[in-house]
């Protein structure tokens, strides 16, 4: 590949690690932990879920039971598409550890991708497993696989907002 056709490549992305390394410094790690604190959520907002579809299920002799086989999908899926899907780009792990989720010509997310995201995700750590990871000590983004394959890029918020970005 030629120099003009690197940096044609590299122009195409708003985000570039060696203009502006500091919006990926630290990202792997604040990803886990923004991980980590969604879970918990996601399992908290579980519980009062789980008592409406028992209601439900009374209300409808059994059959709303039906509901808790994809309860935790719902849930989870739901959570993602108001928060990282939202004016925000971001989950509220994310926010917690400051960082946020834009495309890769630097857009916010909007609700379908963010669930595309989140179902690639899955599917991506159900065959890789957390050697996922290891996918973004390779990239110059630190994009995971699943950020490859959508075009997105997580970013620090801080320097983001600072650029004006």
């Amino acid at each position: 590949m030629s120099d003009n056709q690197q940096a044609s490549a590299a122009d195409r992305f708003v985000y570039d690690s060696r203009r502006d390394p500091e919006l990926f410094d630290g990202i792997l790690s604040k990803r886990i932990v923004a991980f980590v604190i969604d879970a918990v959520l996601i399992v908290a907002l579980m519980l009062p879920a789980a008592l409406l579809v028992g209601i439900f299920g009374l209300v409808t002799l059994g059959i709303g039971w039906l509901l808790f086989s994809p309860l935790f999908a719902i849930v989870a899926l739901g959570y993602v598409a108001l928060t990282l899907g939202g004016r925000n780009s971001a989950t509220v792990g994310m926010r917690w550890s400051g960082v946020e989720t834009r495309t890769w010509n630097g857009a916010p997310m909007f609700p379908l991708l963010a669930i595309m995201h989140s179902v690639l995700f899955w599917f991506s750590v159900s065959f890789l497993t957390p050697l996922i990871l290891l996918v973004g000590l390779f990239t110059p983004r630190k994009q995971l696989l699943h950020d490859l394959i959508l075009g997105t890029v997580v970013v620090n918020s801080g320097p983001l907002h600072r650029m004006g970005l």
